[in-house]
């Protein structure tokens, strides 16, 4: 994960349950992945890091859990990165809260790790939607509580296994 802006920056869509979602690139990794209503970028095509989140994409929303990580290259402060780090921890088909992750973190501020989580700017793959109150309770998602809470049972059918969160 890296600091900088990229130089150029690759676009394409991909056709979710959920609605579109777009993709961007700085040619070597993936640098976005964002939810959309209405978009007129075209699908992906033989962009290498967009066909490989396609292709990660297919086996989620298929109910698979994907068995591989695309390069990524999240643009972000440190303490952003750190926490999108520990985001990619959190395994398939479960919830922590803000607390946890703060925790993992030594960081003192659920509140801070909140902000950093909501600034996550690729979603699904580093898995946002897995942070939850501590109460369990659902809490913010910059694409709507509705596909949080459609993620989450999406993932909850695919394991089998009932909610749970740590």
């Amino acid at each position: 994960m890296t600091k900088n802006r990229p130089a150029q920056e690759l676009k394409g869509v991909y056709r979710s349950p959920l609605g579109d979602i777009v993709l961007t690139s700085d040619g070597s990794a993936l640098t976005g992945l964002r939810f959309a209503e209405a978009t007129n970028e075209e699908l992906v095509q033989d962009i290498p890091p967009l066909v490989d989140a396609c292709r990660w994409l297919d086996l989620y929303f298929c109910g698979a859990k994907p068995d591989f990580t695309p390069r990524l290259a999240p643009q972000g402060t440190p303490f952003q990165q750190s926490v999108w780090r520990e985001l990619l921890t959190i395994p398939y088909g479960k919830t922590v809260s803000y607390g946890h992750i703060a925790k993992q973190i030594s960081c003192r501020s659920a509140q801070a790790v909140g902000g950093a989580v909501g600034r996550n700017p690729i979603a699904l793959i580093i898995p946002c939607h897995r942070v939850i109150g501590s109460d369990g309770c659902l809490t913010g998602y910059a694409y709507g509580l509705d596909r949080k809470q459609w993620l989450l049972a999406h993932e909850v059918r695919s394991t089998g296994q009932p909610y749970d969160s740590k």
